[in-house]
């Protein structure tokens, strides 16, 4: 029996968490920090149970994982898996910023083929399918066409640009978003040139993002170069380096 289009479905449970996130937007919803120093809100915590709700009960034999969720080993068995963050970017929804985003993907084995990049208080949704590109509010994007690193727009924290890090520290044009997933989206946009993380980057803020950024014509790997795979055990790459190939060539060759 042919699959479903899981697109459509991703695009109804981001409009209805962003619908939800707004609520508390603005509003001082209470926050707890986790283990690792950072916040989580009653907003993330109300979006994830919806999603769920949401996406479990139209498909309950796929895998979870998502951020706000306990993780199990079950989901490495399914063959299809939701990869989420319900609110990627809380500090900046906390500060009552724009630029947070709601960040669904569906996995096939290892490959994403479907995502959704919303932000609701910007009224922006990135789309992807795997095979049908990209698009931002149904029209479709591209990367940019920049070869070369010495004045291109960079996304990246500033950790990232510390010289041990660089055989040749590139004079990048610097720019930064809380979100990763909307750093991401960013260079599929054409925005931006390239982002880049050194640090571990999580599944649940990359996975949407990425299959977005290969559809509008970027290449996406790890910090070394190698492709990313997503539904795994440690549930995290190293890095991610996001940029039109020939960029994304010439950072690589600059990194240590």
């Amino acid at each position: 029996m042919p699959v479903p289009d899981p697109l459509p479905l991703l695009v109804e449970a981001a409009r209805e968490g962003g619908l939800i996130a707004l609520d508390h937007w603005r509003q001082n919803p209470e926050t707890w920090q986790k283990d690792d120093d950072s916040p989580v809100s009653a907003a993330d915590l109300a979006v994830d149970t919806h999603l769920r709700e949401h996406l479990m009960g139209a498909h309950p034999d796929h895998g979870w994982l998502s951020e706000e969720t306990a993780d199990t080993p079950d989901r490495l068995k399914a063959e299809r898996c939701f990869i989420l963050d319900p609110i990627d970017g809380t500090r900046a929804f906390l500060a009552g910023e724009t630029s947070w985003a709601v960040s669904l993907a569906v996995t096939e084995g290892p490959e994403v083929v479907a995502a959704v990049v919303h932000l609701p208080a910007r009224d922006m949704t990135y789309t992807a399918a795997h095979g049908r590109g990209a698009r931002l509010n149904g029209l479709r994007i591209s990367t940019s066409d920049r070869h070369e690193a010495d004045g291109a727009r960079m996304l990246a924290n500033k950790a990232t640009y510390a010289p041990g890090y660089w055989r040749r520290l590139p004079a990048f044009q610097r720019m930064f978003r809380p979100s990763l997933a909307y750093r991401i989206a960013c260079v599929a946009e054409g925005k931006a040139d390239a982002m880049l993380t050194l640090r571990r980057a999580w599944e649940w803020d990359i996975a949407a993002g990425a299959l977005i950024a290969s559809e509008a014509g970027a290449q996406v790997t790890d910090r070394h170069g190698a492709r990313l795979r997503f539904n795994t055990p440690e549930a995290a790459s190293d890095g991610v380096l996001i940029a039109g190939p020939t960029l994304h060539r010439g950072i690589l060759d600059v990194l240590v």
